[in-house]
């Protein structure tokens, strides 16, 4: 992995958001939920004494470094039975402790982090973790932006219930890998437009279609959280699900009521507030977006 999280694979993946239709929602959920109704409410676990790494001496003129800024929490170690009686973080779960995104409306450095297997994510660095953060998400690599650092750890966004939810994660934990995005991606409800930013330069802009009155786009700031290509496709061959969720709708086909970005048959949908909360994209946008911007950009939603 290179630090430039730009991928060149394409990433395969109505107002189904969710991203699949009602069958595959359906067995996804029903394997969630086998693999996590027995834990969901038993074991959290606690961190207790966590160790403290100094920071280092500095050798030009031998002034020590202010521990505030290099001193790195290290856990205790979850076994893998606590780690799996932890609940997942996924677009199907709903986690009512977890810390609040700080700043919903900020930017995101571009930095992001991706779990090789399960991991834990804790309330706070040296804090207990309350949730274990998958590899994959709806059949793609799991890919969550940070929003805030400090050594050793790194807060990052989840994809779960209740919105904007976040948690730390370890960052020196060898399970963990990190890459950059020079992407994002800035939705104005208010002017019905996508605009696609390449370090910091406008690479593209569409006319969008966004959630009705009655079922509006959530705002904030979320992320591309997984790629679905449908093999019989009704609104979207491709559907590209993002950490975020109706707050009108609990389900949609089935599946979580996860907000997606997708394409739509007709054009009249652009420039106008008609969808059950998604984001419907004209076909260049859907390709652009699809093709080159990987996994865990940021999508700022205002």
């Amino acid at each position: 992995m290179t630090d430039q999280h730009d991928h060149d694979r394409d990433h395969p993946g109505r107002d189904r958001p969710g991203g699949t239709p009602r069958h595959r929602l359906v067995v996804l959920a029903a394997v969630l939920a086998l693999a996590t109704a027995a834990t969901v409410t038993t074991l959290i676990t606690t961190v207790a004494s966590p160790t403290v790494v100094a920071g280092p001496v500095s050798p030009a003129d031998g002034r020590a470094i202010d521990p505030a800024l290099t001193a790195v929490i290290v856990p205790m170690p979850v076994t893998d039975a606590e780690l799996a009686a932890l609940p997942e973080a996924t677009t199907f779960t709903t986690l009512p402790e977890t810390p609040p995104d700080p700043d919903p409306a900020g930017v995101p450095s571009g930095r992001v982090l991706h779990p090789t297997t399960a991991i834990p994510v804790y309330m706070d660095p040296g804090a207990r973790a309350f949730a274990a953060l998958p590899p994959l998400q709806l059949g793609s690599d799991t890919w969550v932006p940070v929003v805030e650092e400090r050594p050793g750890w790194a807060r990052v966004l989840l994809p779960t219930r209740p919105q904007h939810s976040t948690g730390w994660v370890f960052t020196d934990d060898p399970r963990v890998t990190s890459a950059r995005t020079p992407y994002r991606i800035v939705v104005d409800r208010a002017t019905f437009s996508l605009t696609l930013l390449q370090d910091e330069v406008q690479v593209g802009r569409w006319s969008v279609g966004v959630g009705k009155p009655e079922a509006v786009t959530p705002t904030g700031r979320t992320f591309l959280l997984a790629s679905i290509r449908e093999t019989q496709p009704i609104y979207s061959d491709i559907v590209l699900p993002l950490g975020t969720h109706s707050q009108t709708h609990t389900s949609y086909g089935g599946g979580p009521g996860t907000v997606g970005i997708h394409t739509w048959p007709t054009p009249e949908v652009y420039g106008t507030a008609s969808s059950d909360g998604c984001v419907r994209v004209p076909r260049d946008a859907l390709d652009a977006i699809s093709t080159r911007v990987p996994l865990g950009t940021p999508v700022l939603i205002a």
